[in-house]
């Protein structure tokens, strides 16, 4: 079986890229597929016979689709695969896999040709569905592909490469405090 697949970097974290329409449409069948590529679960904790990297880092899967909501290019759902148990983790978000978000949708032709940018600052107009998250990344295009060669130095990351800002919108209804109590200071009483 080929699934068509980009592995990338965002920041500091390394995960395997898909377009929702080349998996399959059940959940238990997508996720069983994602856990084989990845190379989960592993007991020798490796996964030497897979695309994971043996770390909480590199072991991650993102699943792209065009969008169908108003203003929005792409939705983006986000993985953690478990190295040793038959588990993808999907609840939460990746800052750092974010920034490959916008590179990739444009590697996979997600970008609505309308709104398609040739040359300079391709804005990509994101849904991160796990956490419903609005982010918008700008990615730096020639030719209507994404540059990778920069002089963006992550920490971290031993290369340097383009710069992808990414620009996390909020709706005005956070559904959790900035802060984990809402309060700027806490006085406790500890015994």
């Amino acid at each position: 079986m080929r699934v068509p697949a980009l592995y990338m970097r965002g920041g500091t974290s390394k995960g395997v890229f898909f377009d929702a329409a080349d998996l399959p449409a059940t959940p238990a069948e997508r996720d069983a597929l994602l856990l084989r590529i990845i190379g989960s679960p592993d007991p020798y904790g490796k996964q030497s016979d897979g695309m994971g990297g043996a770390t909480s880092s590199t072991s991650k899967v993102v699943i792209l689709a065009r969008s169908h909501r108003a203003g929005y290019d792409v939705d983006y759902l986000f993985g953690a695969v478990a190295i040793d148990a038959p588990l993808i983790d999907w609840s939460g978000n990746c800052g750092n896999l974010s920034a490959a978000v916008g590179p990739a949708a444009i590697h996979l032709g997600l970008i609505d040709d309308n709104h398609a940018v040739q040359n300079g600052i391709q804005p990509v107009r994101i849904w991160q569905s796990n956490i419903g998250q609005q982010i918008v990344a700008y990615v730096p295009v020639i030719n209507g592909s994404p540059v990778e060669a920069g002089q963006f130095q992550e920490d971290g990351v031993t290369f340097a490469g383009a710069e992808i800002v990414l620009e996390f919108i909020e709706d005005g209804q956070p559904s959790t405090a900035f802060l984990p109590t809402g309060n700027i200071v806490d006085q406790l009483d500890v015994p």
